[in-house]
This record gives structure tokens, sequence and C-alpha cells, in this order.
């Protein structure tokens, strides 16, 4: 009985014992105790696995189908394969493929043949791709970048564009952060307009605006190199320093304009043309102004620039620079000049000269605003787009003659700018026309030979800005009519213009309409509604006992005052005195009887005019008062006259 197994168990040492092997071999799980553990060769299962993956591979491959990434690193590298195998399964690749394999097999069989594996181990190859599969997809990259390097034009991303409406009036100015995350865009209408790509939806609506330089218009906008700030240059002598949300970090001094020697003034004193920040340094910044001057300065002294750089003319006369830049490393700074001459200085030179690194003094024509230059990415070339419609490239080591022009490009604004691509083999620039004379252009010239590559219509109005950031590949361009567009291709380029569009709109708010003629407020409710008069003669009545309700208010006084109340009066003396002594007027029209009111007091307390008639005239004598004269029957020219 098992009470009996447990207590031999408990009770007594030998005995317990045998009764405890005698319950064992009579469990139902005793049958099991005479069989072996099932041992799995995991060698074999990997090896079945993997030319399973190689059948299916092949079947996907016979249709036409691209093999994954993923799918060829697992079968490479997870399901490795031994030169036999992949042999044998080229050869037998119709046939069934089942179990672990012969070698797999006999390597489960004893350890005398564990070093032939081993050995073989480290000549694992990955499977053979189908004939042709490999070489006909690099031929496919290629053929495409092949094509790509013969055909500049397929890197231009303009399959797509989003138009932006700054305003109405011409879009001066542009400029986008580092990262691309933001665009700012500055116009004639005095307006800067901030645009957050991640932040738009397909309405394509700006998220700030403001006039940071009141009735100025808006000349250049730039981020600075880390993006954290912004400088503004406007129509006025002071250009402006924001953050990224358009608060004021700081604004340049103004010059003392009486000072002949522009080296002798704090900052400049007349407008400002243009302005650009410090590649490698991002406290400071540059522009030049109608003073003559370019200046540089820094972001943490706003009440004096750093430097000054005063261009001059071949007779040493003082120039107006219309434009100004640094080059890629931040070494040399270049100015465009009224005179048509390109000046070039050391930005290292210890005090303000003269003198410069490079000029040219016939790069553009006379009398014209040089609108842009800009430095070629490799800093080598330099591109210059002149007020005389051509647009042209120089090496600065040789600048006597530039390496390209192109001519016949109009431009009618003295911002209208030029740059180069990405990958610093192509130069972009718009053109200007006349109102109703077609429509501004975006060109695109191969920067070796200055050949034409392609063009865009941009729209019915002057091309002004043009921006091709070289992370986001995409082009922005600031227009005449107050637009900004954003031209992109959705494989090409990054981020950008590619957030918002995908963006539905948000719904708007709809006004809050009542469905019925009542209001329901707090109040409403019967806890706290007062109760409603059901009479208002009882409410009349009760507010006609309480005197604050039923007091009348007194009525303007009009006329001279009345009762110690005057009706006009000023800030006089005199009317302040008629203001706090009262007035009584009283009928005064016949004097005699005005007097004799003051005689019995007169008699009785003499003192001004009694005593001097006390000899000559004790008792007063008053006239007798005359019954008036009937007129009425005197002749008319005897009446008395009124």
């Amino acid at each position: 009985a098992p009470s009996s197994r447990v207590g031999g168990v408990v009770g007594s040492g030998g005995g317990g014992a045998d009764l405890l092997s005698l319950s064992v071999l009579h469990s139902p799980f005793s049958s099991f105790s005479g069989k072996k553990a099932r041992t799995f060769d995991l060698e074999a299962m990997f090896e079945q696995t993997r030319r399973t993956a190689v059948e299916r591979s092949r079947k996907v491959l016979g249709k036409k189908r691209e093999l994954p990434m993923f799918m060829k690193y697992l079968i490479f590298k997870i399901f490795p394969c031994r030169e036999a195998a992949c042999s044998e399964s080229e050869g037998s690749s119709d046939e069934e493929l089942t179990g672990p394999s012969v070698q797999s097999q006999t390597s489960a069989q004893g350890p005398a043949e564990d070093t032939d594996d081993d050995d073989e181990d480290d000549e694992f190859i990955g499977p053979p791709l189908p004939p042709g599969f490999k070489d006909s997809d690099d031929d496919n990259d290629n053929d495409d970048t092949e094509e790509e390097d013969t055909n500049p034009v397929k890197k231009i991303p303009d399959s797509h564009e989003i138009t932006l409406q700054h305003g109405t009036k011409t879009v001066s100015a542009l400029g986008l952060d580092p990262s691309g995350a933001r665009l700012i865009t500055g116009g004639y209408d005095y307006d800067v307009k901030f645009w957050d790509f991640a932040g738009m939806d397909a309405s394509l609506q700006a998220f700030r605006s403001l006039q940071p330089c009141e009735c100025h218009q808006i000349k250049s906008l730039q981020y600075s190199s880390t993006g954290d700030v912004i400088l503004v240059v406007s129509g006025n002598s002071q250009a402006k320093v924001l953050d990224r949300d358009g608060f004021p970090v700081m604004e340049c001094i103004k010059g003392d304009q009486y000072i002949v020697d522009m080296t002798n003034t704090k900052g400049h004193t007349a407008m400002l043309n243009s302005g650009c920040w410090h590649p490698k340094i991002k406290e400071e910044f540059l522009t030049c102004s109608n003073d003559g001057t370019v200046r540089t300065w820094d972001v943490n002294n706003e009440k004096k620039h750093k430097s000054v750089f005063k261009p001059r003319s071949v007779q040493g006369k003082r120039v107006i620079p219309t434009t100004c830049t640094y080059s890629r490393d931040g070494k040399l700074i270049a100015a465009g000049c009224q005179d048509g001459s390109i000046q070039i200085w050391d930005r290292n030179m210890s005090v303000s000269q003269v003198h410069t690194k490079f000029h040219c003094r016939q790069a553009h024509a006379p009398g014209t605003d040089t609108s842009c230059l800009t430095f070629s990415y490799d800093g080598t070339v330099l591109a210059s787009r002149g007020g005389d419609d051509t647009l042209k490239i120089w090496d600065i080591r040789q600048f006597k003659k530039p390496l390209n022009s192109a001519e016949r490009l109009p431009s009618f604004f003295p911002m209208t700018d030029c740059c180069f691509s990405p990958d610093d083999k192509i130069l972009v620039t718009g053109t200007s026309v006349k109102k109703g004379g077609g429509s501004g252009k975006l060109f695109f010239f191969y920067r070796e030979t200055f050949q034409k590559l392609y063009e865009i219509e941009v729209t019915d109005a002057s091309v002004v800005r043009c921006l091709w950031h070289p992370k986001l590949n995409q082009i922005m361009v600031g227009t005449g009519n107050g637009l900004a567009k954003v031209y992109y291709d959705p494989v090409k380029s990054q981020r950008g213009a590619k957030l918002c569009v995908v963006k539905t709109k948000r719904k708007e708010r709809q006004a809050e309409t009542l469905t019925q003629d009542y209001i329901i407020t707090p109040h409403a409710l019967p806890m706290f509604r007062e109760p409603r008069q059901r009479s208002t003669r009882k409410q009349l009545e009760k507010d006609r006992l309480d005197p604050m309700k039923s007091h009348k208010p007194e009525p303007p006084v009009a006329g001279p005052g009345r009762g110690g109340r005057v009706g006009t009066h000023g800030g006089t003396l005199s009317s302040y005195i008629v203001k706090n002594i009262a007035l009584d007027k009283t009928d005064d029209s016949n004097p005699r009887e005005a007097i004799l009111r003051h005689a019995k007091e007169a008699e009785e307390n003499p003192y001004w005019v009694a005593p001097a008639y006390a000899k000559t005239q004790p008792k007063t004598v008053f006239a007798e008062v005359e019954p008036e004269d009937d007129e009425t029957d005197k002749p008319e020219w005897k009446k008395r006259k009124i």
C-alpha cells in the first residue's frame, strides 16, 4: 500500500530504500528508462535550410525579380556552404533536396573526421547567383552614373516645385539655414517671413512675419555658419542680427557722417548694399555701404567695427562697393564696385589699408552695379554677376581676363545673384524682364565651357534671387512678383519641400455658430437663476422707495452761474474766484432800489459816506421817484429812442 511504502521510507533506513526502488520500477515512466536521449545534428539542419533558401532565390530570380539585400546577406553570411556542396547544388538544381547532406551525416559519426571538416570550414563561400545577375546589376549602375556624368542636366532637381506666397512686391532676399530646415524671405514690402518645412503643411503658410527694419527694403538675409542667428541687411545704415525666432540680438552702430575719413568712424554712415557671414568664424560678418567702405563686425561688440577696407578707383578716389563676400576659407574679402572693378583684400591685414591683394579694374562696365560675387566650393574661381547683363567667371591668380563669360542676361535689380551647384560643375543665375515682356528664367551654365545646359521658365516676372542648397539639393528662387519658388526632385532631393507637400491641409476652424436662439451660461442653471419679476409695477414701486435709484440727477448748468454753481468756468484766477464764491444775483434792474436796500445799515453803522456829509448834509436826501411820463401823447420826435 502507498501508506506502508511511505512509512517504510520514513521509519526504517534500509527497508525504506528498497520500497522506494520498487515504487520507481512500477511507475508509469519506467518504460522510457531504457532509451537513449535524441540527438540533433545542427550542421545538417543549417545545410538543409541553406539549400532551401538557394532554391527559393532561384525561383524568384527566374521571375525576373531582384533579390533583396537582406536575403543576399542571409545567404552569404548566415548560411555559408562548402565548395563541394555548392557545386553539388548547382548540378542538381532541378532535383528536390531533402534531408541532411552526406558530409554532415558522416561528420556526426566520429571525432576522427572532425579535423577534416574544420579544415573545410575555412574555405566557405557564398551561394552562386544565376549567370549574368550580378554583372547586369553592376552594368545598370555604371550606365546610370555614366549617363549622369555625360549629361549634367540629369542632376538638376526641377521635376517638382512648390510656390510660397511672400507678398505682392519683389522678393529681394533669401536665406536657408545650414541644415535646410528653415527658409527666410525678405522683400521690398519691408517684411521678413519665416518658413519651416517640417512644420508647414500643404497650405504653405509662413509661421512668422515681422518688419525688423521698419520702412526699409530688405537687401540681404543669411544664416550664420551654425544657423543660430540671422544677418539682416536693409536700406538703412545699420545692419541687424536676429535669432532663429526673429528676436533682435544686436544692431550695428551708426557712424558720424560729418567725419571725412571713414576710418575714424565707428560704423557706416550711408545706405547698406550687401552683407554676409564669415564661413569659419561664427561671430564675424561683413557689410558694404554707399559711404565707400567695407567693414567687418563682431556680434559681441556692436559699438565699433573690427576693420575697414576702402576700395579706390584708378585715380585713388572713393568708389561705392555694391556687393561683398568672403572666400570659402574666409581668408579673402572681395567687393564689386560701381566703377566696374572687383577688388580683393586679405582679411588678416592688421590695419585698414587701401592696397588690395588682387584686383581687376575692367571686370564689368563702369557705372553699373555688380550685383553678386560668389566663390566656388573648391575656392579656385570667382563668379560675378554684373549690371551690364553679363555673367563672368574668374581665376583670381590670373585676374586680368575672365575664364569665361555669358552675355545678354538682363538684370534690373541690384541684388540679382548667381550660385554654384553642390558638385561645383554648374553655375546658375536668373534674368529680369519688364512687365508684360515675357517670363523670367533661370539659366544653368556648365562651369568649364560656359555652355548653356538648361533653362527654367519661373514666372511672368523677374528672377531676382537663386539659391541651390547643397544638403537638400533643392533650388530656391525669389521673383519680382512676390513669390518664392522651391524646385526639387523626389529622388535626388532630401527633406526640405518634400516634408510639407505630403502633409494634408489642416482643417480651418469653423466659426462657432449657435444652432439655437439662446445662449447657455453657467448662471442659466436653475440653482443660479435669479427669480423673474412677474410684474414691473411692483419693481417700480420698490425702486421708488430706494433713495439711490429714485434720486434725480442734477441738470447741467446753462447760462450764468446760480446758487453757487458756475455755468462756464475755465482755469483762470477769476473763474476760480467765481467758482468758490457764491453768487447771488438778484434783480438789479432798478439801481435806486438796489442802493436803498443798504440805507438802513448805513444809517445805523456809518463808516464810509455818512461821516463826510455829517456837517454839510447830516440828513440824507434821496431823490423822489418821478412818475413815468406818458409818452403816448408826445409827438414822435419827442419820444425817447430806445
